[in-house]
């Protein structure tokens, strides 16, 4: 069997009581980063008082994982197998995904176990929204696409959900509180840890804050939903195809929404209507 062991975000005593069994009775860990693996498991046995004994473990991140996948052999997980990310639930912004895309073409059990999430820490301590909400993970880092990122939160009809490095929170903030300055905001850093810290107000008020507070530690940031969007209705492709445009137009717009070459589409339109 293959598991997916979310670690603790903060504190150890978060982790469960099965998770602690199964870091005993898996043989081969798969991890985003060995070090930090092998530092958890020294952490958790002085915690708890267990001797997780030799772990064989295989380092599995963004920068080798399709290379290890391409030269996997399934026979591996006639064991017990666990990945580990470094920190909270793999596959969330974190490596795991394309473990697990491989474990279900191959027909491989596995399990994914519940466990820390901070994007849904952030969310409930926000109470910024009790049903819907968008989870964006980390923005683009820079240039263009990340001001088209931090357009597309402000302007969701649902809470969006943002993970940021301390290196770049106070100008995330600076940035959105420069858009939209009474939009209402909501961050957190340091997890379930010691110094857990949070602050929620309008942007420009909690980017006066952060301004005077440590950045250190990774942060989550929550972001109320756009009132004026309540209403907004989506562009399906159906609308546009009942369109009375020329059909050079409509291919233009359809390729805007499915990211498809304009010129195919044109082809298909043109030859749809023979």
């Amino acid at each position: 069997m293959l598991y997916f062991i979310p670690t603790p975000i903060g504190n150890l005593g978060d982790i469960s009581f099965r998770a602690l069994e199964l870091l005993k009775t898996c043989e081969i860990f798969f991890c985003e980063d060995t070090r930090v693996s092998k530092s958890l498991l020294l952490s958790l046995s002085h915690k708890f008082q267990i001797d997780f004994k030799t772990k064989k473990m295989i380092a599995f991140h963004t920068h080798n994982e399709r290379e290890i996948l391409k030269n996997l052999n399934p026979e591996i997980f006639s064991k017990n197998v666990a990945f580990l990310s470094d920190a909270g639930m793999p596959g969330i912004s974190d490596p795991g995904y394309t473990l697990v895309d491989f474990a279900l073409k191959n027909g491989i059990e596995f399990e994914v176990l519940p466990g820390a999430n901070a994007a849904l820490v952030a969310l409930v301590s926000s109470a910024l929204s009790e049903k819907e909400f968008v989870f964006m993970g980390f923005l683009s880092n820079k240039g263009k696409e990340r001001i088209k990122d931090i357009q597309r939160a402000l302007n969701h009809p649902y809470a969006s959900i943002v993970y940021e490095s301390p290196k770049r929170i106070l100008s995330l903030v600076e940035q959105i509180s420069l858009i939209d300055e009474n939009r209402e905001i909501f961050v957190i850093k340091e997890i379930s840890k010691k110094f857990e810290t949070k602050f929620k107000g309008k942007a420009k008020e909690v980017f006066d804050k952060l301004k005077q507070a440590n950045l250190n530690g990774e942060w989550v940031l929550v972001i109320s939903k756009n009132h004026q969007n309540l209403n907004h209705n989506s562009l399906l492709e159906s609308d546009i195809l009942e369109l009375d445009i020329p059909l050079k137009v409509k291919s233009k717009l359809l390729a805007k929404i499915n990211g498809k070459n304009p010129k195919e589409i044109y082809a298909k339109l043109l030859l749809s209507q023979n």
